[in-house]
């Protein structure tokens, strides 16, 4: 039996293979987590909201990095099918950061449920 933060996890790994696959070429090597909440000094732009995830740029000594934050996403879904749809679109759209796209390049099913 899974806990619920297993299951979370799975879901943000299954969503992470279906855009690598939807990309059709290897993605840039992405560090990817899972933080229950974001941290308490949000970044000047998240002032008004609660963010869901985090893109890092890559550096001269990390890969880019994605941060998926569990509690904010799971609080605002009803059930293991709103996680499931929440984590796809965080993720497309933190994934396009990377590749410099919009998320619609990246997933043409792309639908913005945050």
């Amino acid at each position: 039996m899974l806990t619920r933060a297993a299951r979370f996890d799975d879901v943000v790994l299954d969503a992470m293979s279906r855009l690598e696959t939807l990309w059709g070429k290897p993605l840039p090597t992405i560090q990817l987590a899972v933080e229950e909440v974001p941290p308490s000094d949000p970044a000047p732009w998240e002032h008004r909201q609660v963010p869901l995830g985090r893109m890092f740029p890559a550096t001269a000594t990390a890969p880019y990095q994605v941060v998926v934050y569990r509690r904010p996403i799971t609080t605002r879904c009803r059930d293991e099918a709103d996680v499931v749809a929440l984590v796809t679109s965080v993720l497309t759209e933190q994934v396009a950061g990377v590749l410099g796209i919009t998320p619609e390049q990246l997933d043409p099913g792309y639908d913005d449920v945050g």
